[in-house]
C-alpha cells in the first residue's frame, strides 16, 4: 500500500458530503432489502415445511 492510500484526508465539502451520505444510504438500503428477502425466504420455506409435517 502506498502512503497516500491510507493518509488521512481532509474534510470533504459540503456538496462532496452531501453525495457520500446518499452512497452510504443507497448501500444500507441494499442491504436491508437483501436481507428483509432472505428472512421472507426463510419464513416461506418453514411455513412449507411445516405444511409438508403436518400432511404425514
Amino acid at each position: 500500500m502506498r502512503f497516500d492510500e491510507i493518509a488521512p484526508q481532509g474534510p470533504l465539502s459540503p456538496e462532496q458530503a452531501r453525495l457520500k451520505s446518499m452512497k452510504d444510504r443507497v448501500k444500507r438500503d441494499q442491504q436491508a432489502v437483501k436481507a428483509e428477502r432472505a428472512r421472507q425466504q426463510m419464513h416461506k420455506a418453514q411455513q412449507d415445511l411445516s405444511a409438508i409435517n403436518r400432511q404425514k
